[in-house]
C-alpha cells in the first residue's frame, strides 16, 4: 500500500532563501510514516495494546530539487517486505507541479516496549501494512557506515528534556542538529546539503553527556556522536 499525504511548509521548516530545511524533510517523513503506522494499528496510541513500538536505526536522503516555503507537498511512503527482525520504509516527496523532488528510505526495528528487546515483524504485521516491492534507491540493503579515526572540531552536548521522545532516548531529529552545531562556520554556510545519511547505533538518554567530532573525508562532511570518553558510538551523520 501506498499511502499518501499532503504537507503545507511552515516558517520553522525553511532555511536559506526560504527553501525546505533537511530537518523538516525527515520531519515530515516520520510523520507520514507514523500516520500510516496509525491505519495499521502500529502508532503510538497503539503501543499499550500491542506492546511494541517502532525504533529507527538508519536515514538516507537525497533532494533533487529543493521546494520553496508556499508549495503544498505531497509524500508518498510504503513499507517493504520485511527481513524477519527489520524492515525498511521508502519516501517521496513531489511539489505542486508533480515533480519528484526528495527520495529517502529508513530502516526499522519492532522493540518490545517490556522488555527492550527487537521483536520479529510477523506476517500479521506485514498483512496491516500491505507491503510494497519498490525502492527508490537501487540498492537491497545500506550499508554500514565508517567510524572515521581523525577529527578536526569537536563539541560536548548534555541531553536536555526537550530531546527525549516517547520512548525515553533523544528524538532521531536531534542527532541532525547536533550534526549541524559541529560544522565549522564555513562548512555550514554551504547548506542546505543534499544528501543525508544518518545511521543510529546506540540510544541517548536523558542526562548522557556526549561528544560531537566532525572530519572531511573522502569528500563528505562525516560527524561521530559519540559517549564523553568515547568509547561508544551513537550515531553517525554524513553530508555532502
Amino acid at each position: 500500500m501506498i499511502f499518501k499525504e499532503e504537507f503545507k511548509m511552515q516558517l520553522k521548516d525553511i532555511g536559506k532563501e526560504n527553501y525546505i530545511k533537511n530537518r523538516a524533510i525527515l520531519e515530515m517523513f516520520e510523520n507520514i510514516g507514523t500516520y500510516h503506522s496509525d491505519l495499521a494499528g502500529y502508532g503510538p496510541n497503539d503501543i499499550n495494546e500491542t506492546g511494541v513500538a517502532w525504533v529507527l536505526l538508519d536515514w538516507k536522503l537525497e533532494v533533487l530539487k529543493r521546494p520553496k516555503y508556499g508549495q503544498i507537498l505531497r509524500i508518498d511512503t510504503w513499507g517493504k517486505p520485511t527481513k524477519k527482525y527489520y524492515t525498511y520504509r521508502d519516501f517521496e516527496m513531489y511539489d505542486e507541479q508533480d515533480n519528484l523532488c526528495v527520495i529517502g528510505t529508513s530502516k526499522w526495528v519492532l522493540l518490545n516496549v517490556e522488555t527492550g528487546r527487537i521483536t520479529s515483524i510477523g506476517e500479521e504485521i506485514a498483512e496491516k501494512y500491505e507491503f510494497e516491492d519498490k525502492n527508490v534507491f537501487n540498492i537491497e540493503e545500506l550499508d554500514k557506515l565508517k567510524i572515521p579515526e581523525v577529527y578536526s572540531a569537536e563539541m560536548k552536548y548534555k541531553v536536555a528534556r526537550r530531546d527525549i521522545d516517547l520512548n525515553g532516548h533523544m528524538h532521531n531529529l536531534y542527532y541532525l542538529d547536533l550534526a549541524y552545531e559541529v560544522l565549522p562556520e564555513d562548512v555550514y554556510e554551504k547548506r542546505p546539503f543534499d544528501s543525508v545519511r544518518i545511521q543510529y547505533k546506540r540510544e541517548v538518554k536523558l542526562g548522557d553527556v556526549i561528544k560531537c567530532r566532525y572530519t572531511f573525508e573522502d569528500g563528505r562532511h562525516v560527524v561521530n556522536i559519540c559517549s564523553e570518553d568515547e568509547s561508544k558510538v551513537h550515531a553517525v551523520v554524513v553530508l555532502e
